[in-house]
């Protein structure tokens, strides 16, 4: 199901844009014919012969991901990631991109069925409960049916919402989900009512946190103009678009402040500041205190709710 998820949309985007967009190619350790685990097989290439020219590898695994060893598969990952090529994982595939390292200060997510005792392997692994997550040049998402909604993401990123729709329409995949867990923003919940091109907007840039696009870019891929996408936002949000980007970038950079042990420094890359001095100053201008005073308030909160009482 997840392989499946990951390839169709693909081939669907060659065949409805009447270009080869996408250029697949499966591996194995071995290669030739690998059987699913529902019986079927694909004819894939061995994995020595994925090179550092593929513009992005995902590794699809069920099973029992962290209690197999996967030398050649980890070596590979880790001889790919040296030469920057980018990775994802789909279900517990994202458990070997842990194993061989190249998840640092990287968010990810993986498969419900590996995510504590991933989580339990390292403290700083960056763990998400979330359909998918796209950091920068990593691409990682839940398996099942999941791959749908990354694949819709990566299409909106690469080509626009209108191809991106189009794949979903042909899969009848009308119910698109977004990335996020249930503690979404405050304006989340009645995103439904938003027009079309605002959605796509807003989507790209919850998958474009780390990398930020520019205004110009998120009109081009919603399908909108500019000032056509500027003027509903003021209408629904009665803010420009790019402060609604600069609130959802600031609101991820809070959450990794109090939840996890990143420098200051690796959560400014994290959330697409240049610099820890200019993320410091829009931090504080935003929370009214820095990222220091933000971690040293958590701390202390976090103190007096495990505190018995009396």
């Amino acid at each position: 199901m997840p392989a499946t998820s990951a390839i169709e949309p693909l081939r669907a985007a060659n065949l409805l844009s009447n270009q080869d967009l996408y250029c697949l190619r499966l591996y194995s350790e071995k290669g030739g014919w690998i059987a699913s685990s529902c019986g079927g097989a694909f004819e894939t290439e061995t994995l020595a012969n994925a090179a550092g020219d593929l513009d992005l590898l995902f590794v699809i695994a069920g099973g029992d991901p962290l209690a197999q060893a996967g030398k050649m598969l980890i070596s590979r990952l880790r001889a790919l990631n040296v030469r920057g090529v980018p990775l994802g994982g789909i279900s517990g595939g994202a458990v070997y991109l842990a194993k061989a390292g190249v998840m640092e200060n990287r968010r990810f997510t993986v498969h419900w069925e590996y995510f504590e005792e991933l989580q339990a392997l390292n403290d700083r692994f960056l763990m998400e409960r979330r359909l998918f997550v796209i950091d920068r040049d990593r691409y990682t998402c839940a398996g099942g049916v999941a791959p749908l909604d990354m694949m819709h993401a990566i299409i909106r990123s690469d080509h626009g919402a209108e191809l991106a729709q189009s794949v979903s329409d042909w899969f009848i995949h009308t119910g698109i989900r977004r990335a996020e867990d249930p503690q979404r923003l405050e304006f989340a919940d009645s995103r439904q009512a938003f027009h079309g091109s605002v959605r796509a907007a807003v989507e790209l840039m919850e998958t474009h946190i780390a990398d930020p696009l520019s205004l110009e870019q998120i009109a081009m891929l919603s399908g909108s103009g500019v000032r056509q996408l500027q003027r509903r936002f003021d209408d629904q949000f009665e803010c420009p678009v790019m402060q609604v980007y600069m609130q959802l970038r600031l609101k991820k950079a809070d959450e990794l402040i109090r939840k996890t042990r990143l420098s200051f420094m690796e959560v400014a890359l994290a959330t697409g500041f240049a610099n820890q001095s200019h993320f410091g100053q829009v931090f504080r201008t935003n929370f009214g205190m820095t990222p220091r005073g933000r971690r040293k308030q958590a701390a202390s909160e976090f103190i007096s709710e495990v505190r018995p009482p009396g």
